[in-house]
C-alpha cells in the first residue's frame, strides 16, 4: 500500500494548474448515457473515480476510452443495464447511471453505492423522485432494479427534495431529461457542479431553465443527442492548493480556475491575513503573517463547502487565536481532527463543534488519511512541520487530486511516494 513520505518546513509557492473537477466529470460521463449519437468530453482528470466510472459504463457494452484528458463515449453497442457492486461499492457517483439508464432504456439494476466514509448519504431522494416519476423501484440484495412505467417513458411530475442532494439533484435531472411531459423540481441543489452538468444537457439538446436555482423545470424531450463539452475547473483542488501559502506563508498561483466558483472561501482566507487576487483564469493567495482565527459553519453552496473545511482547519491549527467550525452537512467529518492533534494541534470536538486553538507549529508524525479532503489537510500540515511525516493511506487523496505529488513539489513540498513492500 502507497504511503506519503513528507520532509517539512516547506514555503508552499508557485504556480499550479488546476485540473477539471471530479464532482463535475462523474455526473457528466453518467450523462453521456443519455446521447443517442457520440459525445466528446474534455478537461477530464485522470483520477481513480474516473477511472472507476469508465470502467462500468463500459462493462455495459458502451463504446467509451480516455486520451489525456479527453473522453469518447458511443452508446449504440449497449446491451445491459447493469452496475455491479464490485464497481459501485468504490464511489457513491456510481448510482448516478441510475437515471440515465432508467430514462433513455426503461430499465436499470444499480447496486447500492459505497465511497468515503463520512457518513450517512441515503440514496432514498434519488428513488423518491423516480417513483414519482412512475418508475417501479424495489431493492434486493443490495441492489436497486428500477422499471419505467408501461410504454418505457418516466412521466414529468411536480416533485420537491426534502432536503438538499447534489446527486440526488444531478440524477433527477438527467432522468427528466427524457421524460414525457415537464418536471418541476423544488430545492434543487446550487453547487457549480449541478450547474454544468445542466448546461451539459442543455448542450444535448434538453429543454431546463432555472438552471443554478433552487426550482429548476425540465421539459422532457423525444432524443438527446451528443455533444462536445468541457469540465469546469476543481474549486475543491483550487481552495486546497491556496490554502498551502496560508499555512506556510507561502505564495500560490492558481491557473484555469474561476474565483467565482470559490467565494465563501476565499471571503475566509482574506479574513485570515491572506492577500487574495484574481483575474479571468487565475486565483492568487499571497500571506506574510500567522494566519488569524475565524469561526467556519459549513452549508450548502453557496455557503461554505464541507469539502473545504478540514483544509480551513488545518490553517486554523496555526491560527493566532481559537475558531470554532460547525459542521452541518456530515456528521462524521471530524474524522482527520485526531490525525492533526498527533501532528501537534489543540482540538477539541463535540458533536457538530470543532474548537480549534491555535499553535506555533506542527510536529512530524505519522498519520492516516481518513477520507478525500482529510487527506490533503494532513499532506499540507506535514509541509509545515520540522522533520519527516509519513501518511498512510493516500488512496484517498488518489481519488480526489490528480497528479497530487507533481503539483506539490512544484510548489516547493519534499513530498515522496513510498510502497510498503519496497
Amino acid at each position: 500500500m502507497d504511503q506519503f513520505l513528507i520532509t517539512g518546513s516547506s514555503r508552499i509557492a508557485g504556480e499550479v494548474t488546476i485540473s477539471g473537477a471530479k464532482n463535475a466529470a462523474l455526473p457528466l460521463l453518467a450523462a453521456m448515457i443519455l446521447a443517442e449519437t457520440p459525445t466528446t468530453l474534455h478537461n477530464v482528470p485522470s483520477l481513480q473515480d474516473v477511472r472507476t466510472l469508465i470502467e462500468l459504463i463500459g462493462g455495459m457494452g458502451i463504446k467509451i476510452q480516455k486520451q489525456d484528458d479527453t473522453v469518447t463515449c458511443d452508446t449504440k453497442s449497449i446491451d445491459n443495464f447493469y452496475a455491479p457492486y464490485d464497481l459501485v461499492k468504490t464511489m457513491r457517483a456510481s448510482i448516478l447511471v441510475l437515471g440515465p439508464l432508467l430514462a433513455r432504456f426503461g430499465e436499470a439494476e444499480v447496486s447500492l453505492p459505497g465511497g468515503c466514509a463520512i457518513g450517512s448519504r441515503p440514496v432514498d431522494q434519488h428513488l423518491k423522485a423516480f417513483e414519482a416519476m412512475g418508475a417501479e423501484i424495489s431493492v434486493e440484495n443490495g441492489y436497486v432494479k428500477a422499471q419505467a412505467p408501461k410504454g418505457g417513458k418516466l412521466l414529468g411530475c411536480n416533485f420537491s427534495f426534502d432536503m438538499i442532494t447534489v446527486g440526488g439533484t444531478e440524477n433527477v435531472i438527467m432522468a427528466a431529461a427524457l421524460a414525457k411531459g415537464t418536471t418541476v423540481l423544488g430545492n434543487c441543489a446550487l453547487e457549480p457542479e449541478v450547474v454544468d452538468l445542466a448546461n451539459m444537457l442543455v448542450a444535448m439538446g434538453a429543454k431546463i431553465s432555472g438552471i443554478g436555482t433552487s426550482t429548476m423545470t425540465i421539459e422532457g424531450v423525444e432524443r438527446l443527442h451528443g455533444c462536445e463539452y468541457s469540465v469546469v475547473p476543481d474549486r475543491i483542488e483550487t481552495g486546497s492548493y491556496l490554502a498551502g501559502a496560508l499555512m506556510t506563508r507561502g505564495d500560490v498561483l492558481t491557473k484555469k480556475t474561476s474565483a467565482l466558483l470559490l467565494t465563501p472561501v476565499l471571503e475566509k482566507f482574506e479574513d485570515m491575513g491572506a492577500t487574495i487576487t484574481s483575474g479571468d483564469d487565475w486565483i492568487r493567495a499571497q500571506m506574510k503573517g500567522r494566519p488569524k482565527a475565524v469561526d467556519i459553519r459549513t452549508q450548502p453552496h453557496p455557503g461554505f463547502p464541507t469539502d473545504m473545511q478540514a483544509q480551513l482547519m488545518a490553517i486554523a491549527c496555526l491560527a493566532d487565536g481559537t475558531s470554532t467550525f460547525i459542521e452541518n452537512i456530515f456528521e462524521n467529518r471530524y474524522m482527520h481532527v485526531p490525525e492533526l492533534n498527533r501532528l501537534g494541534a489543540s482540538i477539541q470536538v463535540d458533536g457538530h463543534t470543532a474548537v480549534v486553538r491555535g499553535v506555533e507549529n506542527f510536529t512530524a508524525a505519522p498519520v492516516m488519511a481518513t477520507d478525500l479532503r482529510a487527506s490533503m489537510s494532513l499532506v499540507m500540515a506535514a509541509a509545515t512541520a520540522e522533520g519527516e511525516s509519513l501518511i498512510d493511506r493516500i488512496y484517498h487523496i488518489d481519488r480526489g487530486y490528480e497528479h497530487v505529488e507533481e503539483k506539490l513539489r512544484n510548489l516547493g513540498v519534499n513530498i515522496q511516494r513510498v510502497n510498503t513492500n519496497d
